[in-house]
């Protein structure tokens, strides 16, 4: 009998990242995720499906497509985003934009590297920081902070403390890659406390999130960002309940696309 959870697992979950020592082939992440290898090459494939329909619904847009044109890359550039699961999901706003890039800009000739982990926390990805200088790069994307602010209760403490995620995102600042490398931030996406607290795997187990953390968390990015640095707010993308899956936290498929729209909005602005 099939997992009516598959398809969300392997949308989220990316083995190669939460675990390089184990056998990089697709038998042994088809195992991972408890399905045979049929299972899994039918969920990546629509997956992938589903991720080239919105990159070619963006591209339809005369606005996308001149922003395209312009975008602010050199050819060869290598991009790196840092991230949870927002961005490690395989429809998020980077694996649209790699595909709009890969298919509309294929002369820059760039290199997306995307080493974001679902579950990652500020102080989780600071702990993985040799991986990350393993991959120089001549720009980053971040958005991290929305495990951070996950609270055991709805007046519990937060999985990592306000003065320790400002703090750990000014050492990834730092060190995470050289001195020449541009940095763009992005904003944690606002929640549906209520679908947050309906849910069974969130309400229903105690944890909260909440907006009010949310904002204190984009705050904190937007006092670490460098003169150079760019910051997006996502916060436009999520314009209702409906813009989140039933969990409340993670953004719908059609959000996603909305926030890589946001980034090339940014990028050429």
């Amino acid at each position: 009998m099939s997992n009516p959870m598959l398809p969300k697992l392997v949308r989220f979950q990316r083995p190669d990242r939460a675990l390089p020592w184990a056998r990089p082939d697709r038998a042994t992440e088809a195992a991972v995720f408890g399905t045979d290898l049929a299972g899994y090459e039918a969920a990546l494939a629509d997956l992938d499906r589903q991720r080239d329909e919105a990159a070619d619904r963006l591209a339809a847009d005369a606005g996308v497509a001149d922003r395209l044109r312009r975008l602010p890359f050199t050819a060869g550039e290598r991009i790196v985003a840092i991230g949870e699961s927002t961005t490690a999901d395989r429809l998020s706003w980077f694996e649209v934009l790699r595909t709009l890039i890969d298919r509309h800009r294929p002369d820059l000739g760039l290199e997306l590297i995307n080493l974001a982990v679902s579950g990652a926390s500020t102080t989780g990805t600071l702990a993985g920081l040799a991986g990350i200088r393993r991959q120089p790069a001549d720009r980053v994307f971040i958005l991290l902070g929305g495990n951070d602010i996950q609270r055991c209760g709805v007046d519990g403490p937060r999985l990592v403390s306000e003065a320790e995620t400002e703090r750990n995102l000014r050492l990834l600042r730092e060190r995470a890659s050289g001195d020449a490398a541009h940095w763009i931030w992005l904003t944690p996406p606002p929640v549906d406390e209520a679908a947050v607290a309906a849910f069974p795997f969130f309400g229903g187990a105690g944890l909260h999130w909440s907006n009010d953390d949310v904002r204190r968390t984009a705050g904190a990015v937007r006092r670490i960002a460098g003169d150079r640095d760019l910051v997006i707010d996502t916060s436009p993308a999520v314009t209702g309940p409906e813009s989140l899956l039933e969990d409340g936290v993670h953004p719908q498929a059609a959000t996603q696309a909305a926030v890589a729209g946001l980034v090339l909005d940014a990028l050429t602005r």
